[in-house]
């Protein structure tokens, strides 16, 4: 999906779908709405880039959380492409490909992206489905039986590269060797003003109910600074929505209904996906799409397509009488060595080859621990990837190493291991013991807030103040007494074990070796489990590497 602030109105068009109908329902169990989180579906133009790699993790984070929060609770987690528009059109003619073909051979880049980067999602959605342009063709027909849909004439700037109309308070006039050309300021893509008859949506009579929406529901759009946008956004008139175009420009997307002079509006085809992926119509089966997950959770977008979400989409679902989506998680945008990735520039990071040279938990964590704040843009930069590789390399894989060493292990070898609820508190231990009992509830709040970031920064605070203790109390010397290295070695354990399973949702595979290692059950591996004191440290595996990396390239 694409750009923001602007109506990116290119519809689609409907084709010979060779993609048979699949089922992919996720049903409710004791009338417990199952979880139901997306991604933006991505446009397929090019490779995947790191941005798309962000907002998979992201939504995979929380995704893997509600599991360990609520393990009889079903998840669907939604991804996949949006496969209409204008561009995919052009590509395809000019590789000499039909699109559909075109789009089967670009949508494997996402998927292959999905799969390296151990993402849990339930389904990849591609809007040139069968399933999909049924429920979107469904959705046209019922606004336009609730008179919502007229034909009118629609002029603006338009971008064919971004597909989208920009107001002219987006629009600068530049001139290069000689020409003169508009342009659009939020993209810097070329624009051209365009006039022609089509269909529209009567936007602008959502206007209030938007705004009484948003003003009721402050947590609807996070980080906050983006729900003040979608507040401010919706102090200025609504327009009604361009929503399809002309076939004779547009032949690659679904045909409007009754008309097929008109492919539909593009935004309006890619939004539906949230719906169909939940097997909307519900009509079918009589229901509300509740046992399906309806409404969502939580919809992961970029800031750029902010508009596209907040007001345009949630205007269609208060069209049809269908509950508007919990949050909207809106992160900000990558950049490389502090510039916007380009192409044409060269900087676009590969989130391929990063996963392959530092494997994918080290590139997760990264990805979390600088761009889970969501509120500024972040720069992917291979000395920040190291720097932070190396700090969770050293506080987590090498305090593993030093606890379970054999000179340790030779030292309380005599000592009856107690529960960490039984270390005295004693002056040296009342800083990580006090940390220890609050790091899953702590965890908890920022994660409930959508502060993944905090919640990163929490973990590595209680290890930050673990390796202090070890360096601190060298339960290894020969001076220090059995009783107290034993001790050492039980909070320090603790703190390995809450921390490897708060740590799952963010580094799965090292989480699983962690916990493995320390001989924790795999059902005492819930967040409730993090809790302070909770039984699961079992037989521990001394020499475990958690990363099995060449430092000295780090």
């Amino acid at each position: 999906m694409k750009s923001l602030a602007s109506a990116r109105s290119l519809p689609k068009r409907a084709h010979a779908l060779r993609c048979p109908r699949r089922g992919y329902s996720v049903p409710a169990q004791n009338d417990v709405k199952p979880y139901y989180i997306t991604t933006p579906i991505f446009y397929p133009n090019a490779a995947p880039h790191i941005g798309h790699l962000h907002s998979l993790v992201v939504a995979d984070i929380f995704a893997r959380h509600v599991r360990l929060s609520n393990p009889s609770r079903p998840v669907r987690f939604i991804t996949g492409t949006d496969e209409h528009g204008l561009k995919i059109q052009n590509a395809a003619k000019a590789k000499g490909m039909d699109p559909l073909s075109f789009c089967d051979e670009l949508s494997v880049h996402f998927r292959n992206l999905i799969q390296k980067a151990n993402v849990t999602s339930t389904r990849f959605a591609r809007t040139t489905e069968r399933q999909h342009c049924d429920a979107v063709s469904h959705l046209w027909k019922e606004l336009d039986a609730r008179g919502l849909i007229y034909k009118g004439r629609h002029e603006g700037w338009y971008s064919v590269s971004d597909e989208t109309f920009y107001p002219s308070t987006q629009v600068a006039q530049v001139e290069k060797d000689g020409v003169e050309y508009h342009v659009s300021t939020t993209s810097g893509s070329r624009v051209e003003w365009q006039s022609e008859d089509n269909y529209k949506f009567r936007l602008s009579a959502f206007q209030e109910s938007l705004a009484a929406h948003y003003a009721a529901r402050p947590d609807a759009v996070q980080p906050p600074q983006f729900h003040a946008d979608v507040v401010n956004a919706l102090q200025e008139p609504l327009e009604d929505l361009s929503i399809s175009r002309k076939r004779s420009r547009l032949t690659w997307g679904i045909p409007v209904p009754n008309d097929p002079e008109h492919t539909i509006y593009v935004w309006i085809d890619a939004l539906t996906v949230y719906l169909s992926s939940a097997n909307y119509p519900w009509a079918a089966t009589k229901g509300d799409g509740f046992s399906e997950g309806w409404p969502p959770n939580v919809q992961v977008i970029g800031k750029d397509i902010l508009r596209f979400h907040a007001i345009y989409f949630p205007a269609m679902l208060q069209a049809l009488g269908l509950p508007l989506t919990q949050t909207l998680l809106t992160h900000s945008h990558w950049t490389v060595d502090r510039a916007k990735m380009s192409k044409s520039v060269g900087n676009v990071a590969d989130p391929i080859k990063a996963m392959d040279e530092l494997g994918v938990d080290l590139v997760r964590y990264y990805l979390a621990r600088v761009g889970g704040r969501f509120k500024d843009d972040v720069d992917w930069s291979q000395e920040q990837l190291q720097k932070h590789s190396r700090e969770i390399i050293s506080l987590l894989g090498n305090l593993l190493l030093r606890t379970t060493s054999a000179k340790i292990a030779k030292r309380v070898a005599a000592v009856p291991r107690r529960a960490p609820t039984l270390v005295p508190e004693d002056s040296a231990y009342a800083p990580l013991l006090a940390a220890l009992k609050t790091l899953a509830p702590a965890f908890e709040a920022h994660m409930a807030r959508f502060q993944v970031s905090d919640a990163l920064e929490a973990i590595v605070l209680v290890l930050q103040e673990a390796n202090l203790l070890m360096t601190q109390a060298a339960p290894w010397a020969k001076d220090t007494p059995a009783s107290v290295a034993a001790d050492v070695q039980t909070l320090v354990l603790e703190v390995l074990r809450e921390c490897g399973i708060l740590l799952q949702p963010f580094m799965p595979e090292k989480a699983a070796l962690l916990l493995d290692s320390l001989g924790v059950p795999e059902g005492q591996r819930t967040i409730a489990d993090a809790a302070f004191g909770k039984p699961g440290v079992g037989d521990v595996r001394p020499g475990v590497r958690l990363f099995d990396v060449d430092m000295s390239k780090l």
